[in-house]
């Protein structure tokens, strides 16, 4: 898979409470191709959290996002949006979104 044009990643990440989202965003910010993580904190049940993280840059190293959080002993969920080119595209509403 070819992740050099990947700008912007939104996961859904399941991980345990310990290491915290300080401790996860911290290491994803580290990551080549990455300028930017916010991490948000969407549930939390007695052994795991549920946190969205928006990660952006030029040329994200997803296989690297991936084994970070797999490191920290969390899994992706999905992959909610993907924003990959030369620029971001604004998305706009449709018709049938409204």
């Amino acid at each position: 898979m070819n992740n050099s044009m990947i700008m912007r990643l939104v996961l859904d990440v399941l991980k345990p409470h310990v290491p915290t989202i300080l401790d996860l965003a911290t290491a994803l910010a580290h990551v080549k191709g990455v300028t930017g993580v916010n991490l948000s904190l969407y549930e939390v049940d007695r052994q795991t959290e549920t946190v969205k993280a928006t990660i952006q840059g030029e040329n994200i190293d997803y296989p690297e996002i991936e084994s970070v959080i797999r490191d920290f002993g969390g899994s992706i969920h999905s992959i909610d949006e993907v924003v990959a080119g030369k620029e971001i595209v604004k998305e706009y509403e449709t018709l049938q979104e409204r």
